[in-house]
C-alpha cells in the first residue's frame, strides 16, 4: 500500500509541475498578446462601438451627443452629394482594382521568367506600392497632369494640344485611377509567389499534348492562380474603398472640379473635420462599413463557382 501511496503521490507532483509549465507557457503567450488586445480594444473595437452610438446622434464635438433615432439615416437618403461620392467611389472601385490586378498579373509573370536583375526589378515595382498613398506622390501626380505637366509636355512633343487633366470633370476620376493601377506592386509580389508554387510539370505535360501558350494560360495558369486572384481581389477592394489620400490633394480637399474626385472617405471627411458633424459622419462610415462587409460577403459566396483549390 506503501508503495501505490507513493506512486499516486509521485503521479500528482507530476501533474502539478506539468499544470505549473502549461500555466507559465500560456501567461507567456498572453503577455507576448498583450499590447495587441488592448491595442483592439483601445483604438478597434471601442471606438467603433461609440460611433455606433453616435451614428443615432447629433454631436458636433462642442456639445453633448443628442439622440435623434434615424435622422442621419433619412439624411443620408435624401443626400445628393453622398450619392455622388458612392458612385464616384464605385467607378474608382470597379474600374481601378480590376485594371491593377491584370497589369499585376502581367508583370509577375514578366518577372516569372527568371531574367536578370529580378531582385532589382521586383523593389522597383513595389516601391510605387509604399507610396502611392503618400502625400508627396499624390502632389506629383498633380503636377503631372495639371496643365503645364509632363504629360503635356510630352504630348507637345508630336504636336497634341494637352488639357488640364486634373481640372477637368472628364478626367479627374481617370487619373486617380491610373494611380491606384501604378500601385501594383503588393499584389504583384503575391502573383509572383503564387506563379512560383505551379509545378513545372503541368507546363510540360501541355506542352507534349501540342497546347499553345495562351491555352496553358488559360487551363493551368488561372485555375491554379484563382486562390491568388480571390486573395488580391478582396484586399484591393477594401483598400480602394478606403483610399482617401490621392483625391483630397489632387482636389485640394474638395473634391473637385465639380465633385468628379468625391470619394465617399473625402466627403466622410468634410462631414466630420470640415462640418464637425460627427453624427453624419459616423452613420455614413457605418454605412462604408456595410457596403465593405456586404461585397466581401458576396465575393466569398461567388468564390466556390470559380476559385479552384488542390481538392
Amino acid at each position: 500500500m506503501s508503495a501505490v501511496a507513493e506512486l499516486g503521490k509521485l503521479r500528482k507532483q507530476a501533474k502539478s509541475q506539468k499544470g505549473k509549465r502549461r500555466y507559465k507557457d500560456n501567461l507567456a503567450g498572453h503577455l507576448f498578446l498583450l499590447p495587441w488586445t488592448v491595442g483592439f480594444f483601445a483604438i478597434t473595437l471601442i471606438p467603433m462601438t461609440a460611433t455606433l452610438y453616435l451614428a443615432f446622434t447629433n454631436y458636433n464635438l462642442l456639445q453633448s451627443p443628442e439622440w435623434i433615432g434615424m435622422d442621419n439615416l433619412s439624411r443620408m437618403v435624401s443626400d445628393s452629394r453622398l450619392h455622388n461620392s458612392l458612385e464616384v467611389t464605385f467607378t474608382y472601385v470597379f474600374v481601378g482594382v480590376p485594371l491593377q490586378l491584370v497589369v499585376s498579373l502581367a508583370v509577375a509573370m514578366l518577372l516569372d521568367r527568371g531574367m536578370r536583375g529580378l531582385a532589382f526589378y521586383r523593389s522597383v515595382f513595389y516601391l510605387p506600392s509604399m507610396l502611392g498613398s503618400s502625400v508627396a506622390i499624390a502632389v506629383l501626380w498633380r503636377q503631372i497632369f495639371g496643365h503645364s505637366g509632363l504629360i503635356n509636355q510630352l504630348l507637345a512633343m508630336v504636336g497634341i494640344e494637352g488639357r488640364g487633366w486634373v481640372s477637368s470633370p472628364d478626367t479627374a476620376l481617370s487619373t486617380l485611377i491610373i494611380l491606384h493601377v501604378w500601385t501594383f506592386g503588393a499584389p504583384m509580389v503575391i502573383f509572383l509567389a503564387g506563379l512560383r508554387q505551379i509545378p513545372d510539370m503541368y507546363y510540360e505535360a501541355a506542352s507534349i499534348d501540342g497546347a499553345g501558350k495562351i491555352k496553358q494560360f488559360a487551363t493551368i495558369t488561372i485555375p491554379l492562380l484563382t486562390p491568388i486572384i480571390f486573395f488580391n481581389l478582396i484586399m484591393q477592394l477594401i483598400g480602394a474603398f478606403q483610399n482617401f489620400t490621392q483625391a483630397y490633394i489632387v482636389s485640394g480637399g474638395s473634391g473637385g472640379p465639380a465633385d468628379s474626385t468625391l470619394f465617399y472617405t473625402l466627403y466622410l471627411y468634410q462631414q466630420g473635420f470640415g462640418r464637425f458633424d460627427m453624427g453624419y459622419a459616423a452613420a455614413m462610415a457605418w454605412l462604408l462599413v456595410i457596403i465593405i462587409a456586404a461585397l466581401t460577403a458576396i465575393n466569398f459566396f461567388l468564390a466556390k463557382y470559380w476559385v479552384h483549390y488542390d481538392d
